[in-house]
């Protein structure tokens, strides 16, 4: 190794330093990782196709691509979205039809942030995937079926990589730790109140883990406490754990104040979720569930809107979707309320459950033969449109809960 790529290597950040080389080490992604996943058997088996791996920032996209490179023997070229053009595809076109005529060495082409492309620069990647000049692994944060043209996705299969959970950041914090033990670099004692907000705090993201710690080791900090990390990152520790009671109390809080049309305190409630680092599509989610529960009928552009946010918060993201979320929280919770339709299904679900699969009206029944029409089915039914008012004279529900109302 030369003096510049030592010195190069010595620069470079810990989370490059950290980055898996091979399955065994990678942390996550079990759903396609895993023993017998579909992700793992494409790669153990070298029956590789262009792929999307769709995911929020650090849980492994890049790594992932490495990791199949390394495994296939093939080249690994990094293509960036925000820095790269046309002209620099043109030439990894002919270094990869190179490799292949010269070496019979296949080339994966890794295009991050592949959603910045316009649709332009997405269509020139086509014609050299279906060749085969390249296996291309696109990485996104945004949702393929709204970033990318849909010739590109019908040539790519699409992974949905998550947020890592509690206990796989904890094995990266282990890791990291061991690793910086070793190099005697960093052996802090953490306070398991620090702890607990380095977890919190990464959420989900490995890198934000390793990269605190990386700062926290310059520091030269021999006990690592809440106070240490609250004045490092510039944030306070708020009381909440995304999947513990205080997540729970504070949503509760959140819908009610909407359902008790308090637009301040519906406000006041999101704005805990947000800066405690809730995913801002859960907060979407439960505002379109919340538009039919407890607006329902009383306002017809609830639905819409809500649904609207929801495709924000996967188009968008933070910060900037915190106004999207604020403007939708507002309006339901100023929205006249109506639990009609909530309530109907509910006891519809429940008259399903205790009569069972009732036998359908004859005069409803779908009649496409000769022989179901002399059998009776369709006969007597009444076409709505032909009606002055309507209304048919006829019954719709079971002849044994005709007269039932969900209403």
């Amino acid at each position: 190794m030369s003096l510049f790529a030592e010195n190069f290597r010595k620069s470079e950040p810990l989370a490059e330093k950290l980055r898996p080389q091979n399955l065994k080490d990678f942390v996550g992604q079990a759903h396609l990782v895993g023993a017998g996943k579909p992700l793992r058997k494409m790669i153990e088996s070298d029956q590789l196709t262009s792929l999307i791996f769709w995911g929020p920032p650090g849980v492994g996209k890049t790594t992932l691509a490495k990791i199949v490179a390394t495994h296939s023997q093939a080249n690994f070229v990094y293509f960036s979205a925000v820095e790269h053009g046309v002209a620099d595809l043109k030439k990894i076109v002919k270094f990869a039809r190179d490799e292949i005529e010269l070496k019979n060495k296949r080339t994966i082409l890794f295009v991050d942030e592949i959603h910045r492309l316009n649709k332009t620069q997405q269509d020139a990647f086509l014609p050299h995937t279906e060749k085969g000049i390249f296996t291309l692994i696109g990485a996104t944060t945004e949702n393929p079926s709204f970033s990318l043209n849909k010739a590109l996705l019908s040539r790519a299969g699409v992974f949905t990589l998550e947020s890592l959970n509690k206990q796989e950041l904890k094995e990266v914090l282990k890791r990291t730790l061991d690793y910086l033990a070793k190099k005697q670099l960093f052996k802090p004692k953490i306070t398991a109140d620090a702890e607990e907000f380095i977890l919190n705090y990464a959420d989900g993201d490995a890198r934000q883990i390793i990269s605190l710690l990386e700062i926290l080791s310059r520091l030269e900090l021999e006990n690592v406490e809440l106070k240490n990390l609250e004045e490092v990152v510039q944030k306070k520790a708020l009381k909440y754990d995304k999947k513990g009671e205080e997540h729970y109390n504070i949503i509760s809080a959140f819908i009610k104040s909407m359902r008790g049309s308090d637009s301040d305190a519906a406000l006041y409630y999101l704005a805990r979720m947000l800066e405690a680092g809730e995913d801002p599509r859960f907060i979407a989610r439960r505002m379109v569930i919340f538009a039919s529960e407890d607006v329902g009928l009383a306002d017809k552009h609830a639905l819409p809107i809500a649904s609207a946010c929801f495709q924000a918060t996967e188009k968008i993201g933070m910060p900037e979707v915190r106004i999207n979320l604020g403007h939708t929280a507002v309006y339901l919770a100023k929205a006249s309320k109506d639990n009609t339709a909530y309530k109907g299904i509910n006891e519809a679900i429940s008259e399903v459950k205790k009569s069972g699969a009732l036998p359908v009206p004859m005069h409803l029944r779908n009649a496409p033969t000769n022989l179901m029409k002399n059998l009776g089915y369709g006969k007597g039914y009444e076409y709505a449109h032909n009606l002055k008012n309507k209304k048919p004279s006829h019954y719709h529900l079971p002849e044994e809960i005709k007269d039932k109302k969900f209403l």
